[in-house]
């Protein structure tokens, strides 16, 4: 798996006249060599793979992880270096630049002293983008990496309902988070030691709790906190950020109310979301372009009287973010094997935010569900 997709990065190479490329995304040197859970830039330790169109595969990385990257990069050769010794990392990069012309980098997210050494030993008149070609890559997922993602889904779904389970009238935000942790880790740990080899993957879910309750309702990406929540309150979970089993990422949200809905106001404001997520679902099919379901979306929740709302989703993959986005402006045509987040959303400023969302995999003749939670106003009460 890994081998081939960098023998299809570097026939793109020689396709886009570049003579070698620099990978520094954690997600993308994953993607190619299946190499993860290293120190990075976050602690002043650059990994950088280096893939030329003809050659040897290099991964530069600590020396303090090469026990990790002998066991898990499918490259060709590793070269370690440790922390205040010689040239550290600089070491090894020039000699793999000697004699090339173009050199492919990934500008958005190449770390600045990577970046500014490399523009010390490189024109910047030879310097281009490798991202289009990355991310058109790794836009269309493999059979292998679709199972992923159904697997994923399930995870997600274990802690929805773990979340869902937890909530109540007295109950504090952080205690639904422990549930919902514990739930997705043990789902992510049955699942691995059913389907996967990999013993160092590890199982936990992890991320903050995106969850909102009461009057922080209307804030998006609130954390668990020690809040009481109180009977009547309405009550958003989001996993986005948690759903995340064997480096798959899904996107998956739902908003309740415990016991009843105390301000029944926000009834018509909930249909609203779950209706515009459903004029989106109606488009999703090959041969439709990303804004046009967002132009769907947003139409609903316009035409009801709301505000523009954000973008109606995004691709997802080994990144929470991925090419292309369900938003105005974006013309990427839907193509089989896509994995997509899709949500339904209305705000009412400072009052209330309603918002349910799922993920789906674009298939030949439209989706396949990854992600299912009950979202009828019925259902939801709790």
């Amino acid at each position: 798996m890994f081998s081939g997709r960098m023998d299809e990065l570097r026939r793109k190479l020689i396709e886009s006249d570049f003579d070698v490329a620099l990978i520094t995304d954690d997600d993308s040197v994953y993607y190619f060599t299946g190499y993860y859970d290293y120190l990075h830039m976050e602690f002043g330790r650059p990994t950088i793979l280096v893939v030329p169109r003809e050659g040897e595969s290099l991964l530069i990385t600590p020396s303090m992880e090469l026990d990790m990257a002998e066991a898990a990069a499918v490259v060709d050769r590793i070269e370690a270096w440790n922390d205040g010794m010689g040239e550290e990392w600089r070491t090894a990069l020039p000699a793999s630049l000697a004699g090339s012309g173009r050199v492919a980098i990934e500008p958005d997210v190449m770390p600045p002293l990577v970046r500014n050494y490399l523009d010390t030993i490189v024109a910047v008149s030879r310097l281009g983008d490798v991202t289009p070609i990355v991310s058109d890559m790794r836009m269309i997922k493999s059979e292998e990496e679709m199972n992923l993602a159904r697997h994923a889904g399930q995870v997600a779904m274990a802690m929805m309902d773990a979340g869902r389970e937890a909530i109540g009238d007295g109950v504090r935000e952080y205690e639904v988070a422990l549930a919902t942790s514990a739930a997705g880790t043990r789902k992510a740990a049955e699942l691995l030691d059913a389907h996967y080899q990999d013993a160092r993957m590890s199982p936990n879910t992890h991320f903050l709790q995106i969850m909102a309750s009461g009057a922080e309702i209307t804030k998006p990406h609130h954390r668990a906190t020690t809040r009481v929540m109180r009977r009547g309150e309405p009550v958003f979970l989001c996993f986005c950020g948690m759903t995340n089993f064997h480096r798959f990422k899904l996107g998956f949200d739902r908003t309740f109310w415990i016991g009843e809905i105390a301000d029944k106001s926000q009834e018509a404001v909930y249909r609203v979301a779950v209706e515009s997520q459903a004029a989106a679902l109606k488009l999703l099919r090959p041969g439709i372009t990303a804004e046009e379901v967002h132009a769907a979306y947003a139409d609903v929740i316009q035409g009801a009287g709301y505000e523009y709302p954000f973008r109606c989703g995004r691709a997802t993959g080994f990144s929470f973010l991925e090419k292309p986005q369900l938003v105005f402006g974006d013309k990427t045509v839907l193509q089989p094997g896509m994995v997509l987040a899709v949500d339904g959303s209305v705000s009412v400023a400072r009052s209330f935010r309603a918002q349910v969302g799922d993920s789906f995999i674009v298939t030949e003749d439209g989706y396949e569900q990854l992600t299912i939670h009950p979202k009828s106003l019925n259902d939801v009460v709790l």
